[in-house]
């Protein structure tokens, strides 16, 4: 059974989920703790609640209270405890069937975070490795952009990122960090080697010390009409080009 480091309080607080997608997801989790579930009669209707949880009906103005302003919570809301974190050696064990592994360099954007899990679980990728610092915590934003990935992608928060990426090249990856500013194409890039998939943050980008400690940088091929795409389109056009490259 993969070791897992205890999980931390980043925030100070307990995750808030909220919408249906996202709290029926963390039900179907095993990993996942409630402490507590407040909803509207309607959405606990339409819900398939394990007995023994702690729930308080609450009405519709009630429950925006427990989220942020204008938060679509969809009739209910939950706070749960964090996942524990997986460790980085736990998580390149399980790298012999070739998945690829997405990297993230201080991309702090919960909304970006959470779609870039999504594409990793639409793409059958093998987890995603953040900073423990400069990435953003589980939240009801996170959750909401995940559309239930959250919930089963494997997520790898490491201190060093630069020695991670070590780790991942002793494992036999190909360290593929995404750039706009190098000739070569994504395409171009791939090769037979498992694939980490390496995005920067939007505007700044790679870090040089990462970029270092990537065997390859690569660009997307997109027209001269447009600069750049948002990290997260560009997290799933790599996601695809790697399965596609790998024969998936």
């Amino acid at each position: 059974m993969a070791k897992r480091r205890k999980a931390k309080q980043r925030d100070a607080r307990h995750p808030r989920l909220w919408g249906r997608h996202a709290v029926e997801a963390a039900l179907a989790n095993p990993a996942r703790r409630f402490r507590k579930i407040w909803a509207t009669h309607e959405a606990l209707a339409e819900l398939d609640m394990p007995e023994g949880l702690p729930v308080e009906i609450a009405g519709v103005q009630d429950l925006a209270r427990h989220v942020p302003h204008d938060a679509p919570h969809q009739g209910i809301v939950a706070e749960v405890e964090p996942l524990e974190d997986i460790a980085i050696e736990d998580l390149l064990d399980g790298a012999a069937d070739g998945r690829p592994l997405v990297v993230l360099d201080q991309v702090t954007d919960p909304h970006n975070a959470g779609a870039i899990m999504r594409s990793a679980v639409a793409f059958d990728a093998l987890g995603i490795v953040t900073q423990d610092r400069h990435a953003p915590p589980e939240s009801g934003a996170l959750a909401k952009a995940a559309s239930g990935a959250l919930e089963i992608l494997p997520w790898c928060r490491v201190v060093n990122l630069s020695r991670a990426l070590d780790q991942m090249a002793d494992a036999g990856f190909w360290r593929i960090g995404l750039a706009g500013e190098t000739d070569m194409t994504i395409g171009e890039a791939l090769g037979p080697a498992k694939v980490a998939l390496v995005l920067g943050a939007e505007g700044e980008g790679l870090r040089p010390n990462v970029a270092q400690h990537c065997d390859a940088l690569a660009r997307l091929p997109i027209s001269d009409r447009m600069e750049s795409l948002n990290v997260s389109n560009a997290a799933a056009i790599a996601l695809y080009a790697a399965r596609e490259g790998n024969g998936s």
